[in-house]
């Protein structure tokens, strides 16, 4: 040990050494340390981290442990998740980040990249669910190879659905709910009520994130998800060529109307590689993606391949990301890592700015 009297104030200024790579200052000054208690050689410290598993925020962790270390007591570090206001606490209570993924039109892989970005987080070691919110085009089941119909259980005089599990995720989707060759032939009203009650009546538990699948575009069910879920953020997808680009900017557009966080902009079907010769083919142009990042002043997540591996995945019910030997599954766990690292600077981030106003 080198040293034997520390105090809750000692620790608390050996952690100004520790730096957010976001927020451009040390972990103290930003009110992430919200609790420490020093007791018989060891630390007891809450950090304000509200994005499980993100790199990041585990390299922050990692700090905390190597400065305690070296002021000789041992560590244990809990994390509580900073709410952005009241409805958070009372509507999926369990859940402590939501994640919507959108697209301005359909066909641009939207359901495709909510999969594998939901797979890819669980991959990291979060626990995860995903909504297949796309009531007129319900996959998401199709591509996880999912079928079980989900249990109904009472509680306190309720009915609560049991989300089934399929590839590590809790999944809920009016795809489990119908027939595969039923049509979905649903008025607006319809829609969202369907969509309200399941926000009400599934049980998910405890959820580092809730990945939403909204349909395309810029109608009634969005404005359900963005008026009803605590959505911390959204991920919008596009592809290259201007077309989904204008219409994706009028979805980001939205996403602002209603004051909702949008993490960034990804570029799907970036590129295309042929499997025979090698050579690289833009099928769809090129920087459509960041091109509308910058534009509308928001991050750029990176861009995905067009890759045949993606569908055959899909059709197998295998998520691409979890395809170890697929050269495009490492470009989706790096955006899984991405957004969760944005997730934890919006979080972070709210924090600083609530504990100024505070005076802390």
């Amino acid at each position: 040990m080198t040293t034997t009297n520390l105090s809750d104030a000692d620790l608390r200024d050996r952690l100004r050494d520790v730096d957010d790579p976001a927020l451009d200052t040390d972990i103290v000054t930003a009110g992430l340390v919200t609790d420490i208690v020093v007791d018989d050689g060891t630390a007891a410290v809450e950090l304000a981290l509200g994005a499980p598993h993100a790199p990041d925020e585990a390299a922050i962790a990692e700090r905390v442990r190597e400065v305690a270390d070296d002021a000789g007591v041992d560590v244990e570090l809990s994390a509580n998740v900073p709410l952005f206001d009241s409805a958070e606490s009372s509507v999926l209570p369990g859940v402590k980040n939501v994640i919507a993924v959108a697209s301005g039109k359909g066909g641009v892989g939207k359901s495709t990249v909510a999969v594998n970005l939901a797979a890819g987080l669980a991959d990291r070691g979060a626990n995860v669910g995903l909504f297949d919110a796309d009531v007129y085009g319900p996959n998401v089941p199709q591509m996880l190879g999912a079928d079980t119909d989900p249990d109904v259980t009472t509680v306190d005089g309720e009915d609560r659905i049991e989300p089934p599990t399929a590839h590590g995720l809790q999944l809920m989707s009016v795809g489990l709910m119908i027939e595969d060759d039923d049509p979905v032939v649903w008025r607006g009203p319809v829609a969202q009520n369907t969509l309200t009650d399941l926000f009400a009546d599934v049980s998910w538990g405890t959820l580092d994130y809730l990945v939403v699948d909204l349909p395309p575009g810029t109608g009634d069910v969005q404005l359900t998800v963005l008026q009803h879920l605590p959505v911390t953020g959204t991920v919008v997808v596009t592809t290259p060529q201007s077309v989904a680009v204008s219409d994706t900017r009028r979805g980001v557009e939205m996403f602002g109307e209603y004051q909702t966080n949008v993490l960034g902009v990804v570029e799907n079907m970036s590129g295309f590689v042929c499997p025979s010769c090698g050579d690289a083919h833009e099928i769809f142009g090129e920087d459509g993606g960041r091109a509308l990042a910058d534009a509308v002043d928001v991050p750029y997540l990176g861009s995905l391949p067009l890759d045949p591996a993606i569908r055959v995945g899909a059709d197998a019910g295998k998520p691409i990301v979890r395809q170890d030997d697929a050269k495009t599954a490492e470009a989706f766990r790096d955006l899984a890592a991405t957004v969760a690292n944005k997730v934890g600077v919006l979080r972070r981030h709210h924090q600083q700015q609530a504990s100024t106003e505070g005076g802390h």
